[in-house]
């Protein structure tokens, strides 16, 4: 009787035993919550790219900005100023120091720009920063260009690495599809 009863549990435990869950296809990804784009801001889905171990990603852009209004202070652009919001990222395993200052805009006809100090400074934007491993940063870059110029991408620049220890080559970062 005792065996009958055993063998009647591991029938019963058999038949009901549930198969494992699926594996898991994607990876796991952190709950970042929506920023609401400001109204002159093109939300950009671009495809992220990188530079050694520092990762870009340009979620905004904005061109054609007349006039910058910081906390004590409003200035015009010479021609127009441009912002990009871009999304940076240290995917190595020890910090890398993060010249924001060094990343260029280049416009359709191939002319590079620096960011324009003043404009950073008036929105308090950041200039060189330590990105520790696996931090991720978040801010706006301002260019003043002319006029008539059309931004067509950003030479990116993420640290020096093993093939570029100056850092000198960069990374092209397109800000349309």
């Amino acid at each position: 009787m005792r065996r009958a009863l055993i063998a009647a549990v591991v029938l019963l435990s058999a038949c009901t035993a549930q198969a494992p869950p699926p594996a898991q296809t994607t990876p796991n990804t952190y709950p970042v919550p929506p920023e609401t784009a400001r109204p002159d801001e093109q939300v950009l889905h671009l495809p992220t790219t990188n530079d050694g171990d520092t990762t870009f990603t340009a979620v905004g852009l904005s061109a054609g900005i007349p006039t910058l209004i910081g906390s004590h202070a409003e200035f015009a652009a010479r021609g127009q100023f441009v912002r990009v919001r871009l999304v940076v990222a240290n995917a190595g395993r020890s910090s890398a120091l993060f010249d924001a200052r060094r990343q260029l805009l280049v416009d359709a006809d191939g002319e590079e720009y620096a960011p324009d100090d003043p404009a950073m400074t008036v929105k308090r934007q950041p200039a060189q920063t330590d990105l520790g491993a696996g931090v991720r940063l978040e801010f706006d870059l301002y260019y003043d260009i002319p006029k008539e110029a059309k931004p067509l991408k950003l030479k990116v620049f993420g640290g020096p690495t093993l093939t570029d220890m100056k850092d000198e080559k960069g990374t092209d970062l397109p800000l349309s599809e």
